[in-house]
């Protein structure tokens, strides 16, 4: 799909209005369940998306696919078990937008057995471009989604990743990593812009790659594709 083309951005639109608050609102919600309100007082626990989105967030998921909304506040000393809370917090947001991909998956599949066996009639050109149409909408919103949660767990301030590494360090040693987090996020943000765009793209890709086609071989086997 050709970046920034008409078609791209009424594509793109509402998978990112899909992607992103289901990201936060994963992050919230469970954090929540951990006993940290900071999100629900902040009016985060919400999917509504004008409540989550950032501006360079958003560009970057039109120029490359993957971006970020604004992080969900979220306050780790309410956790009752610090450790625990942090991992599953920090793992929410992408395995949220797994499961988006994998319902996304099998809403495809549902669309070609029904098409298979004759239930939705295939008989005109304007048939034939809405079940395309809409199969290009299923395949992007699918590697949107899986690419934005391979993206956040890259360990690099301020994704999800390094968030889930804070889990496993000493306190103080992240309190003194966390002074630099801005600038090192500043750092990483420059270094994705100024990379060759296949280069970033391969590397999503090769992690991305494996997770699309176990999913597409579980919905094969489930539906008898």
């Amino acid at each position: 799909m050709e970046l920034l083309s008409i078609k791209s951005i009424l594509m793109m639109t509402p998978i990112l209005l899909i992607a992103l608050p289901v990201h936060e609102f994963a992050h919230g919600w469970v954090a929540y369940r951990m006993g940290d309100p900071t999100a629900k007082y902040a009016g985060r626990l919400t999917l509504n998306p004008f409540k989550h989105l950032d501006l360079m967030g958003v560009l970057m998921m039109y120029l490359a696919g993957v971006g970020w909304a604004k992080p969900v506040p979220v306050n780790s000393s309410y956790f009752r078990d610090r450790r625990k809370g942090i991992i599953l917090v920090s793992m929410a947001g992408p395995l949220s937008n797994i499961l988006v991909s994998f319902i996304t998956f099998f809403l495809w599949g549902i669309l070609l057995k029904l098409i298979s066996i004759g239930t939705i009639p295939i008989e005109s050109d304007k048939a034939v471009y809405i079940v395309e149409t809409i199969i290009e909408f299923f395949q992007t919103l699918i590697i949107v989604n899986i690419s934005l949660a391979v993206f956040n767990l890259i360990p690099v301030p301020p994704l999800d990743g390094s968030r889930l590494i804070s889990a496993f360090i000493p306190e103080e040693s992240y309190y003194r990593f966390a002074r630099y987090e801005q600038y090192i996020g500043l750092a990483f943000l420059l270094l994705v812009v100024v990379l060759p765009s296949n280069l970033f793209s391969e590397f999503i890709y090769f992690f991305a790659n494996p997770i699309f086609n176990s999913m597409a071989r579980v919905v094969q086997l489930v539906l008898r594709l």
